[in-house]
């Protein structure tokens, strides 16, 4: 009874009207202050650029607030409108928002800041045109505030990213790892080797017969730009030398063979001619994506390297290099294409099984993901490398986030509820100058369709967002926020899961 009362209170908090003491922002704001009076949006109201660098963002708030509000506002105008200025702040990506009934002033020292001044008055505004007055100070905690989407397991489409980005703009993240390669298949349009697509975009986890899927380059400038507009950066994931399985499909003469589990897993370290076949397809993925990065994966190698002691070319390897084992020949691999992108001036991200490889840690990000081996995060930070967090509790979106889930993983029992994820607080891991941020991944082994990529990922994006973005936190607080971004999502079509309602959003089973 009590429980059904305290969500009556939670949604009531969220209708139109309610007193509230904090502004309906996810992520919260670092300083806010209610102001007297509301601010009305007409069809008269200019939203301008003072500062021409900012001009991008104005364009984007008009066009959201005609589709959003069905307000069709100016570029110019004498009545009280929306102004963009330049601020005195010197913290990057922060901004301020001053609101009166007479107009809205979003002051920011950069592109970044004035876009999520521009997304925090969206929210603000709720899809209404009678908008409460606020003011409000903001900026960052996390300088990285990632997902990641897996679309080598199950392919989603061009139209499915666009609608994530554009949520995770609305919440303020801005680094979109793009899984693009691994056993099931691969998505990314290589020219020089046109087999990748033809033969290795073949097939998902659930059907390995499925028609060939894949992202070509028009597609992935088109989905880069709409990112860049939300100032989103696209880092793609071309994994090595391990899941290599769909391009050795294509291409077997690069193949280092694989395991009875995991057949023609990895590439062959031993043969020039394969460094020579990934540099070729860096060079057409380096032109594809200006984030200046690549992450090459480089995990779980050990599944499917069974055959490289037996190989000729990796064995004359090892003679001509002293190695005695073949993790010494993976983290030959791994230098090797370290240099490569280091010559094409790329930063190399990979997962944290690279700590012990060797690599520069100037030009290197690890990703730490096994949260059952903190001895792997110690030891990066020791060698001064710089880190995402993104372990797998609470940040693997693949594990059911309701104890009445049955399809998605557990790790002993333990699973990724909004709570957990909320709780997350990078700060707690010292080394602030090293940790750059979190980052959730949706690995789709178990998620085969876009309802139920959308089911796993909203809402516990938005706590996400809120872990990686506010420095204080209160999750009875973010619940009280909650319900009207649940209501949004209503409105908009997302497939949701409601903590307060669990049997109200029935689970999507693929």
């Amino acid at each position: 009874m009590y429980r059904f009362l305290f969500r009556i209170i939670l949604l009531a908090l969220a209708l139109p009207g309610f007193a509230a003491d904090m502004p309906p922002i996810i992520p919260v704001p670092v300083s806010y202050q209610a102001v007297s009076g509301s601010f009305l949006l007409t069809d008269e109201t200019p939203v301008i650029a003072a500062e021409p660098a900012f001009s991008g963002t104005a364009a984007y708030l008009r066009n959201r607030l005609l589709a959003e509000t069905g307000v069709r506002t100016t570029r110019t105008g004498s009545q009280p409108g929306i102004i963009f200025r330049k601020g005195s702040s010197s913290v990057a990506s922060s901004y301020e928002i001053s609101m009166t009934p007479r107009g809205v002033i979003i002051s920011a020292p950069d592109e970044a800041g004035a876009f999520y001044g521009a997304v925090s008055f969206l929210q603000l505004a709720n899809g209404k045109r009678i908008v409460p007055c606020w003011s409000i100070k903001d900026r960052p905690a996390c300088e990285w505030r990632g997902f990641m989407l897996d679309e080598s397991r199950h392919f989603f489409g061009k139209t499915v990213v666009r609608r994530l980005l554009e949520q995770m703009a609305y919440y303020k993240l801005n680094r979109f790892h793009w899984h693009l390669t691994d056993e099931p298949a691969w998505r990314i349009e290589i020219r020089q080797y046109p087999r990748l697509t033809l033969f290795g975009g073949v097939g998902t986890t659930s059907d390995s017969l499925a028609p060939a899927q894949y992202y070509t380059q028009e597609d992935i400038r088109e989905i880069v730009a709409f990112a860049a507009e939300r100032h989103i950066e696209v880092i793609p994931e071309i994994d090595m030398p391990g899941h290599a399985t769909a391009a050795n499909k294509a291409y077997p003469a690069y193949s280092g063979g694989g395991s009875d589990k995991h057949p023609e897993f990895t590439f062959n370290p031993g043969k020039e001619e394969t460094y020579r076949y990934l540099s070729n397809i860096l060079k057409e993925v380096d032109v594809l994506f200006p984030s200046g990065m690549v992450h090459i994966g480089g995990d779980e190698v050990s599944f499917g390297n069974d055959k490289w002691l037996k190989d000729p070319a990796i064995t004359q390897l090892m003679t001509k290099n002293g190695y005695k084992t073949a993790l010494d020949v993976e983290h030959y691999f791994l230098r090797r294409m370290a240099d490569t992108l280091r010559k094409r001036n790329l930063r190399l991200l990979a997962w944290d099984e690279v700590t012990q490889a060797g690599l520069s840690p100037e030009n290197t990000l690890v990703f730490w993901w096994r949260h059952d081996q903190p001895a792997q995060l110690r030891a990066a930070l020791e060698k001064k490398y710089p880190v995402v967090l993104c372990p797998r509790l609470p940040f693997y979106y693949d594990f059911v986030q309701d104890s009445t889930h049955v399809s998605g993983r557990k790790w002993g029992g333990r699973f990724n509820p909004l709570r957990e994820v909320y709780a997350f607080n990078p700060a707690s891991y010292g080394s602030p100058e090293l940790i750059k941020g979190i980052q959730a991944n949706l690995w789709t082994e178990t998620v085969a369709t876009p309802e139920r990529m959308e089911f796993m990922t909203f809402p516990r994006i938005l706590a996400l967002a809120e872990a990686a973005w506010s420095r204080e936190k209160d999750y009875a607080a973010f619940e009280q926020r909650l319900p009207a971004h649940l209501q949004r999502f209503k409105r908009l079509g997302i497939r949701y899961f409601d903590p307060f309602r669990p049997k109200d959003s029935p689970e999507p089973l693929r």
